[in-house]
């Protein structure tokens, strides 16, 4: 949600942020509400002032008497209409996207991201053996079983199974161990969430709703990221300036419809309904938030360094943004058995966007209120990880080598029959 104030003040500024990030919404119409609103705020004021007048000065006086009946039954039908005006500004005010900062790209589309880096050399073929895609390996290592998954749960689910679950766990470890040096606290969230509280992260206006579980008899839903509870932590909340930045890793199982992604990777594990996830989650100072981002980004990259795959780092443009983010960064994996990378990580900087939505301050060291800004970032979506270890790492004998960095955590070295 962007300061009402802002909008006023910045009317053109919000009119371009529109329609760089393809949002569909009306300003003007925003700004004639407002002023409708306020012009009636204004008067009921104003009566109530006379009202108050009228009854300090008594009311012996019959004249007076019909008069202050006249402005009781004038506010009576103003403040309906104020409510109505107040309440349809509000739906519209959430609608608004967050600003992009003047250093993201202006496109339409994914097809406009601009790579920023490579990073590692991609495998083209493997040497004097059959490059095999990560469910023909699953399948051969009896490593992934969706077919079993499909019976018991429907399409888009499987049964991660041996090794891989001690790959899950060793990549959780991996985590744990590098971000709690940056003064990460590990988090296990609520994966069920109050409707107020999903819509406060500020992705549900979009096509978003639609990915989402709901549970209508709770009136809850599902997380598709433990960004909204983890942000959701703090709602209402005044918050210590001696405590921020306040920096979360937590790990939850994920829920997603995958409404918009009908026909695409319907096989496999990569696009699924269920999946696990390490987010980072941080609140800053606005001042402190670009360097945050770039914090995630590190640590983000630290990890695939760490795990010795081929990627390479996206600066995201306008029209694939999204709404609550001013900048975001996606890093995509080689994915060998498709000769292309695939997206495994995002960080988004969201500045005051989801505070303002949530309520979430701090009282800075002039004693005034301030929002927070809120950062969120992938260490690792498990299921994807997994995938392009898989294939990265797979060798001639149709085995796969365990990344040394994980091995002390999985206590192997090699999958094989």
């Amino acid at each position: 949600m962007l300061d009402l104030n802002f909008i006023r003040e910045n009317s053109e500024k919000v009119k371009k942020a529109c329609k760089d990030k393809n949002v569909q919404i009306s300003i003007d119409l925003i700004l004639d509400l407002d002023k409708e609103k306020r012009k009636i705020q204004t008067e009921i004021e104003s009566l109530k002032a006379e009202q108050n007048k009228i009854s300090r000065g008594g009311k012996d006086n019959s004249s007076l008497i019909v008069q202050a009946k006249e402005i009781k039954e004038r506010v009576k039908l103003l403040e309906p209409q104020m409510e109505k005006a107040e309440n349809e500004l509000k739906l519209l005010l959430l609608e608004v996207p967050n600003i992009p900062f003047d250093d993201v790209p202006v496109g339409k589309d994914d097809s406009e991201n601009k790579v920023l880096r490579h990073v590692g050399r991609p495998s083209l073929k493997l040497r004097n053996g059959e490059l095999k895609d990560y469910m023909k390996l699953g399948v051969e290592l009896d490593l992934i079983d969706t077919e079993r998954a499909g019976k018991v749960a429907g399409s888009r689910f499987g049964y991660l199974k041996r090794e891989l679950p001690l790959l899950e766990f060793a990549l959780i470890n991996l985590v744990m161990e590098i971000v709690r040096k940056e003064g990460f606290i590990p988090v296990i969230p609520p994966v069920m969430l109050k409707d107020e509280m999903a819509r406060g992260t500020g992705y549900f206006e979009a096509a978003d709703e639609k990915e989402a579980y709901y549970l209508p008899e709770d009136k809850m839903y599902l997380a598709g990221t433990s960004e909204q509870s983890l942000v959701s932590m703090h709602a209402g909340e005044i918050l210590q300036e001696k405590d921020l930045p306040i920096r979360y890793v937590g790990f939850s199982t994920c829920f997603r419809r995958e409404a918009g992604s009908y026909g695409k990777d319907t096989r496999g594990i990569l696009r699924v309904h269920q999946f696990d996830k390490l987010e980072m989650v941080i609140f800053s100072k606005p001042e402190d938030s670009r360097n945050e981002h770039e914090l995630i980004l590190s640590i983000e990259e630290k990890l695939m360094k760490a795990l010795k795959l081929p990627y390479q780092v996206i600066n995201i443009c306008t029209g694939d943004l999204g709404r609550p983010a001013a900048k975001k960064y996606d890093i995509e994996t080689w994915l060998p058995s498709e000769n292309k990378y695939r997206e495994t990580h995002s960080c988004s900087n969201c500045t005051d966007f989801q505070a303002r939505r949530l309520n979430i301050r701090y009282k800075d060291k002039n004693n005034k209120m301030q929002f927070v800004h809120t950062l969120n970032g992938t260490a690792f979506a498990i299921g994807r990880i997994l995938i392009m270890i898989m294939e990265n790492y797979q060798q001639k004998d149709g085995s796969i080598k365990v990344p040394k960095v994980l091995q002390k955590y999985a206590g192997l070295k090699i999958i094989k029959h």
